[in-house]
Parts: structure tokens; C-alpha cells; sequence
């Protein structure tokens, strides 16, 4: 019986080292090992090598081996257990093209409940109204787009609280607002709100007490690997 108390502590420190690596994980070593690369403290082969274990690993346990023996890990570890969301997508992230339209002319459109949001989506609101709410959404991708447009309209885009929400634009005779939002999970989608209300509205905020959890784990294997060659690994 005591040494089942003693040895209860070592199933969560194993959790900890089998949680599933994200890209933002991998960034974090590949740059330790580009750091140690530039310093001299690794020859060219050895760097190769360990990048390419380092796309390969599927969990925190993996990637750590591969960095324990350089001092940066130690230093970057405290340093980057918080980073603000970038302001704007990784290039090539979003395509120029919408996957999804909603539109109200003169009239109102709704989306909202389980549904799956893509990288790009188009609102326009011209004498109308349009409501895009994600408290329920599936995320796919860790950056998306919402392009809004109101003219003598109103469009109004709710989040879940623990995203993180970016805004850029602006209104004419009207209002363009977007609370912004850091998430604490670097791996959290982020929210991008470009918009113009002319005589119009524009108007992003989270949905209080509506969080999504799992956040893109919950679809696995084959959106893990759509984010890699979205983000360029």
C-alpha cells in the first residue's frame, strides 16, 4: 500500500511527455536546434538529423531528447510558455478565395450551432443583417479569416473565450469593432476579422462562457497533417 503512494505521482509526469506534440512545439525545437546550429554546438549532419526527427515526433517526450544536451532549451522553456497570437495569418495559411459566403440583402442570414468552419469566410450585410456565431464551430485550421462588409447592415461574430481574436479595419458613417482575445494555448485557433461598415456595423466579441476544448485534437491524424502543409513543414 505505500509504495502505490509513493509511485502515484509518476502517471501524470508520464501524461505530461505523452501528450501529442503540435506544430507550435515543433517550431520551438526546430529554432533551439537552428540557435545551436549558428553557435557551433552542433555540426551540419547532427543539425539535419535532428530536424528531421524533430517533424517526425508525435509527442512532447520526443522532441525533448532532442534538445536536452543545449542550454537554450532551458532558457527558452520559461521564456515561451506565453506567446501573443500574430497579428496577421502565416502567409500562405489563407487562401485569397472564400470557402464559405453568407449573405443578407435586405433580409438576414444566420450561421451558427455544430458546423465547420473553413480557413475563409466572406459576411456581407447590404440593408440586412448577418450573425456568425463559432461558440459551436469545429475548427480545422488554427488561423481563420472572417472578411466582413456591412452597408446600411449589421454583422455581428461571436467566439468561444478561449480563442484568440484579431481584428483589422475600419468604418465609414459606421462601426468596426473586434475585442481582442490571447488565448493561454498556443495551439488555440485564431480569428481574424477584416472588415468596412460603411453606414453600417461590424462587431466581433467572445460568447461568454462558451469554450471548445481538445482544441483541433478532436479531429486527429488528418487535419494534424493538413496544418503542417499549411503552415510549410
Amino acid at each position: 500500500m505505500d509504495l502505490e503512494k509513493r509511485t502515484a505521482p509518476a502517471p501524470d509526469l508520464r501524461k505530461q511527455t505523452d501528450l501529442r506534440a503540435s506544430d507550435a512545439d515543433r517550431d520551438r525545437t526546430a529554432d533551439i536546434l537552428r540557435e545551436a546550429l549558428a553557435e557551433g554546438r552542433l555540426t551540419a549532419e547532427e543539425h539535419s538529423e535532428r530536424v528531421e526527427d524533430v517533424f517526425r515526433a508525435k509527442t512532447v517526450g520526443e522532441l525533448e531528447p532532442l534538445v536536452a544536451d543545449l542550454p537554450v532549451a532551458h532558457r527558452s522553456h520559461s521564456a515561451a510558455t506565453f506567446a501573443p497570437a500574430p497579428n496577421r495569418p502565416t502567409p500562405g495559411t489563407v487562401p485569397p478565395v472564400a470557402e464559405e459566403n453568407v449573405v443578407a440583402v435586405f433580409s438576414a442570414a444566420v450561421r451558427k450551432g455544430r458546423w465547420r468552419i473553413g480557413r475563409r469566410t466572406h459576411a456581407y450585410a447590404i440593408f440586412g443583417s448577418v450573425e456568425i456565431d463559432l461558440s459551436e464551430a469545429v475548427f480545422e485550421h488554427q488561423q481563420v479569416v472572417i472578411k466582413a462588409i456591412a452597408v446600411f447592415g449589421n454583422v455581428e461574430i461571436r467566439v468561444p473565450e478561449n480563442v484568440s481574436l484579431r481584428g483589422n479595419g475600419g468604418g465609414v458613417l459606421g462601426n468596426f469593432e473586434v475585442d481582442t482575445l490571447d488565448s493561454a494555448d498556443h495551439d488555440a485557433p485564431v480569428v481574424y476579422v477584416d472588415g468596412l461598415a460603411v453606414l453600417g456595423n461590424i462587431e466581433a466579441k467572445p460568447k461568454r462562457g462558451k469554450l471548445i476544448e481538445d482544441i483541433l485534437d478532436r479531429v486527429g491524424d488528418r487535419v494534424n497533417a493538413k496544418l503542417r502543409k499549411h503552415l510549410g513543414h
